[in-house]
């Protein structure tokens, strides 16, 4: 029982997201002379707090220090003191995660820590040092009223019926919850079913509901074990769960339903059926996977398997067919976008990259990347290739203009735009550049006709314009020079940026910018800067993070959300596109690229 008060008292040491953060009331010098060498100390097997801290990503992340440096700077001590802040209670060590996480449980610390418990009494004397710290400070009242506002019992009937099923829940690639946590030993404790019993009796429930409260804090999901334990180390959770990882993302459903549970809210009634459904398709190009995201969770629901390096990826207008160009056999390969079946392979000319559709869907374009380049057509009724048509240097990237007149391919090798015109099935005319052409994105006129281009370039942070009708490049936009500080270990100074697209409101224009380590925003038409918002890092082994290096930009039908594949982080970022903040990274397979929008009304 006394455990069950302590995580019942241990409220308010997170601001919540939604308020504003209050004045800190900690002394700072205190902190920075009596209260941070203890990060530094080195403890049995000589680790330091420093050394997990510093590196993992964890709600306690220290400053990383430089090669030979012995202590922060004042002004890295400033970041960490507003770190350690957010762990603590003013005036209340007992609702202080900073120091009930490393206490031994049978000193009423928490359950379980990661790095091991150094405190096996509330009379240690660096466990004083800290105390003493918190209880100088003043509590603020948010801080009193958010504690007051946790402090309501949960439901047991919500518990029952939404908690406890989650842990009876085949997950793929992993045990259920059930399986492990019915043994003995464990804080979080499950009740046994009864043979040939799929679901526990009241009472058992009521043991579970009993067991779950000694792992969750009342109004808190970021603090309660429940959730954060098997949640993966890179989404903000624990650094291992020997259950291993059931949550990749916190906006996985269960994760969510349970942390509603935790804040009090009620049950989201059933959504009522949308008028449309949106999916994002991404080709993993260093696989034989294409996972598709459901943009109404950010989760992904599909995956298609059997296509060793897959790079383009369209769909056929009525959403039933998905094709996928398959760079191992030089195929396109035809899916049933239902069940993810391979229907058909349809032999090509040559290794190929990018393809797009023509409006009516009659006709799929494949640029073929071996040189001396040209562009396949495939009939979609006959499914087979009928003609190939000849553009100056190998495809890279290909794209059908706003009005579905032409087709546009891009060459690195011979750093050319080629233009075809459909109707004729040939190229009308081209445009040179002096480096390689990478990705590009088509503003339209009010007629839906195609006003300018904005082409990537090798060698370039930026893009260059393009107006359509004069087919003559008019200006150069460079990205901004910060931030900075990626894509030389990354191997990617030569694609400075990669991934471009057009908002399909056609108010705005997104980059990616590779050394930024960011994607930029640009209003239309004036080609204002607007912002950036900044995408995952990568932890290595090696010291500094490196960067997500993205790839691709597509958008749901709305432009309320932009998704960036982040190839070096098997991720894919959801940013907000007015906000300019990510809101979700979705996980998916080896060096996602190519991104895709499908939507059905």
């Amino acid at each position: 029982m006394f455990h069950l008060l302590l995580f019942a008292a241990l409220t308010s040491f997170l601001v919540s997201r939604t308020q504003a953060q209050p004045q800190s009331s900690f002394d700072f010098q205190v902190y920075r002379t009596r209260v941070e060498p203890i990060f530094l100390k080195k403890r049995q097997g000589g680790v330091r707090c420093y050394d997990c801290h510093s590196a993992l990503s964890t709600r306690f992340r220290l400053e990383k220090m430089e090669p030979g440096q012995e202590n922060w700077t004042e002004e890295q001590s400033r970041k960490n003191f507003e770190v350690v802040s957010k762990l603590v209670t003013p005036a209340q060590p007992l609702q202080s995660r900073l120091l009930l996480h490393p206490l031994a449980p049978e000193a009423g610390g928490d359950p379980a820590h990661g790095g091991g418990k150094f405190w096996t009494s509330q009379a240690d004397p660096e466990w004083q040092v800290l105390a003493e710290w918190v209880r100088a400070a003043s509590p603020s009242a948010s801080t009193l009223s958010s504690a007051a506002d946790k402090t309501a019992p949960l439901s047991f009937e919500v518990f029952k019926a939404d908690i406890e099923p989650i842990f009876l829940k085949q997950r793929s690639g992993h045990a259920r919850c059930y399986s492990c946590h019915i043994l003995g030993g464990r804080t979080f404790h499950l009740a046994s079913l009864a043979a040939g019993t799929k679901g526990w009796t009241d009472e058992q429930s009521r043991q579970n509901f009993q067991s779950v409260l000694r792992v969750i804090v009342r109004g808190d999901p970021g603090s309660s074990m429940l959730l954060m334990h098997p949640l993966a180390p890179e989404a903000g959770g624990d650094a291992f769960h020997s259950g291993g990882r059931q949550f990749d993302s916190k906006n996985d459903p269960d994760w969510q339903t349970i942390a509603n549970w935790i804040k009090g809210d009620p049950p989201e009634p059933p959504k009522a059926a949308s008028s449309t459904a949106s999916w994002i398709y991404v080709t993993n190009s260093a696989t034989d996977t294409v996972d598709v995201i459901d943009t109404a969770d950010n989760r992904v629901v599909q995956v298609i398997r059997g296509i060793e390096l897959p790079h383009g990826v369209t769909f056929s207008p009525d959403g039933k067919r998905v094709y996928i160009s398959n760079e191992s056999e030089s195929v396109l390969d035809v899916v049933d976008r239902k069940s993810g079946r391979i229907l058909q392979k349809v032999a090509l000319s040559g290794r190929p990259n990018n393809i797009t559709i023509t409006k009516e869907g009659d006709r799929v374009l494949v640029g073929i990347r071996t040189q001396p380049g040209s562009v396949d057509v495939v009939d979609t009724t006959l499914l087979r290739r009928v003609k190939n048509i000849a553009v100056d240097g190998g495809v890279h990237n290909i794209y059908l203009t706003p009005d579905g007149k032409y087709v546009v391919s891009g060459s690195i090798e011979n750093k050319t735009a080629s233009v075809i015109d459909l109707n004729r099935e040939e190229v009308a005319w081209k445009l040179k550049f002096d480096r390689g052409v990478r990705p590009m994105a088509f503003e339209r006129k009010a007629d839906g006709s195609t006003s300018r281009i904005f082409v990537q370039l090798s060698d370039f942070n930026g893009y260059a314009v393009v107006d359509f009708e004069k087919r003559a490049e008019v200006t150069r936009i460079k990205l901004p020079d910060e931030p900075a500080g990626f894509g030389a270990i990354e191997g990617r100074l030569g694609t400075p940026s990669h991934g471009i697209g057009v908002a399909p409101d056609g108010k705005s224009l997104w980059v990616n910018g590779t050394l930024a380590n960011a994607t930029f925003k640009y209003s239309l038409p004036d080609l204002k800067l607007i912002g950036y918002v900044k995408l995952p890092e990568v932890h290595g082994s090696r010291g500094r993070p490196t960067g997500a290096v993205p790839e691709w930009v597509t958008f749901t039908p709305d432009s309320k959300f932009v998704y960036i594949s982040n190839s070096a982080a098997r991720s894919i970022s959801v940013i907000d596109t007015q906000a300019l903040k990510q809101v979700a990274e979705v996980p998916v397979g080896e060096v996602p690229k190519r991104l895709n929008t499908l939507s059905l009304h």
